[in-house]
């Protein structure tokens, strides 16, 4: 599939560390919001979720636990490794790239995605701009002809 000859160029090595510092931070916000859905162990009132479908954080917190957390450190890893299994291959629409080019897209979107909807119920504080700005980095890293070229199967 791949030649592993091939050095990792200076953007895979960056959008990894993006993706692995993201799915550690969201991890663990939200395992602590599962472990105590009134925020108490990230100090996180539950006033702030007053104009949120939420009552309390547990359901942010199994979202943010496995959208933001797990799956970026487990696309981190692909994009790093590019295992050859074939079970995500199906869900690639990019047929030409290894599968987790694509996962790279959806974890920069799915950031993108979680703070614009954020910021319709919480007041905009410097994080939602420093995170909105990380998921812009993720998907521009993303789509860079060496990202694509590294990615890019072999025939």
């Amino acid at each position: 599939m791949h030649d592993h000859t091939y050095a990792r160029p200076g953007t895979v090595r960056v959008l990894t560390l993006l993706l692995l510092v993201l799915g550690m931070n969201a991890a663990g916000a939200g395992g602590a919001f599962i472990a105590a859905p009134d925020g108490h162990l990230i100090e996180m009132p539950l006033s702030n979720l007053t104009n949120t479908p939420f009552s309390d954080f547990l359901v942010p917190g199994i979202l943010l636990f496995f959208v933001l957390g797990i799956y970026p450190m487990a696309i981190a890893y692909a994009i790093w490794a590019r295992p050859s299994w074939q079970w995500p291959r199906l869900l690639n629409p990019f047929k030409a790239t290894h599968w987790s080019w694509a996962g790279c897209l959806v974890a920069g979107a799915a950031l993108i995605v979680w703070i614009t909807v954020q910021v319709q119920w919480l007041q905009i504080v410097f994080l939602h701009v420093l995170c909105f700005f990380w998921g812009v980095a993720i998907v521009a890293l993303t789509l860079t002809p060496s990202v694509r070229r590294y990615c890019r199967l072999q025939s």
